[in-house]
């Protein structure tokens, strides 16, 4: 269809739908919005129920092989070894442990039905580290019934809602209702859930996540420390490492088999504050928290601050006892230099990239 046909098409349509459209319109959303509400819903049940079988088999493993040492942890290394190879992420040590957690917390039948078919696995993880069991279903119950979301869920654990109100034992009625949000999530963000992507094994979207400048800049520094050679292995980019109701994402992330520790790297087109140094600092605490094993050395994170007259590097090692290992690996890792001037040298690459574009 040529222009000047669009354009008359475009002309005879009314500037505002009339009344029916408007109706027919609304519903044909309403249906797009109820299919995807119901497909949510089904992954949703099947995950969590994924979920607490596996937590089951775990546990059942486990004591048929409780007369040896340590044999639980040794089994959940090794089967996130083995699931992680065929599967892909979601099944770290510490998520099979969550697993295993959520079996213990609800082993009965009928309450498990329950939360595979109302909860997301992030208010189920939230849930389960409860210690009392009669907090634990209240907050199941109130979570179904009031239909809150993670973060309300999370504001009333940390404020100890629960036992607010066995303080006050008011009729439930006449009871204060806890703080509440702006409502659950948009549609669009349960369906991205990262949790739901692992197991369906799809990507991640990163749309809108990083820059031109981090995209050019990362990928070129990934080659760079490859092409040094001195034990870098590539593990990932965008590498994401999560708390029960957040999910951080890392530029960078290798592993240094010389040094025996992971080395994640972040990049910031801005001049760098100490907010970002804090950031780092938090990333690397998590990252030895959640991913680090017990024969690997501290993790090492790199901040490199590109600005249009400034570049820094500006390194992270969090374990002040490490101090031979600190001293090792200014040897092994590129010198604050090197990094400064790949970091210039990429800035450059695309600043001259632009001119030529606009040119």
């Amino acid at each position: 269809m040529n222009t000047r046909i669009k354009t008359e098409v475009a002309a005879a349509l009314p500037a505002v739908p009339p009344d029916h459209e408007k109706r027919f319109f609304a519903d044909i959303s309403g249906i797009l919005r109820e299919g995807r509400r119901k497909a949510y819903a089904a992954v949703n049940f099947a995950m969590v129920e994924s979920y607490w079988k596996i937590g089951r088999r775990i546990v059942e493993q486990e004591q048929g092989g409780k007369d040896r040492a340590n044999y639980g942890e040794y089994l959940l290394t090794s089967l996130s070894r083995h699931l992680s190879d065929i599967f892909g992420k979601g099944f770290s040590y510490s998520n099979l442990k969550y697993f295993r957690q959520f079996y213990l917390a609800f082993p009965d039948e009928k309450i498990r039905h329950t939360l595979c078919g109302l909860l997301s696995w992030s208010h189920i993880r939230l849930i389960m580290r409860i210690d009392n069991e009669k907090a634990r279903h209240y907050y199941l119950d109130e979570s179904r019934e009031q239909d809150w979301s993670v973060r309300v869920l999370e504001r009333n654990i940390k404020t100890r809602y629960f036992e607010r109100l066995l303080s006050t034992q008011k009729p439930r009625a006449e009871r204060a209702k806890p703080e509440e949000s702006s409502g659950r999530p948009g549609l669009d963000d349960l369906i991205k859930d990262p949790y739901v992507l692992e197991f369906l094994k799809l990507p991640e979207n990163m749309e809108g996540k990083e820059s031109r400048l981090e995209s050019v800049v990362i990928g070129h520094l990934r080659d760079f420390l490859l092409e040094l050679g001195k034990g870098f292995s590539f593990v990932g980019r965008q590498f994401r490492i999560s708390t029960e109701t957040a999910h951080f994402y890392i530029d960078l992330v290798f592993y240094n088999y010389l040094l025996k520790c992971f080395v994640i790297i972040d990049l910031k087109t801005q001049k760098l504050s100490h907010q970002d140094i804090g950031q780092m600092d938090m990333y690397v605490r998590m990252f030895d928290d959640l991913k680090r094993g017990e024969d690997d050395n501290p993790s090492i994170g790199i901040i490199l601050c590109a600005e249009k007259d400034e570049t820094i590097a500006k390194y992270s090692v969090l374990s002040e006892s490490q101090q031979i290992f600190a001293s090792k690996y200014k040897t092994i890792l590129p010198t604050e230099e090197e990094l400064a001037a790949e970091l210039a040298r990429n800035t450059r690459y695309l600043r001259e990239m632009r001119e030529e574009r606009d040119a």
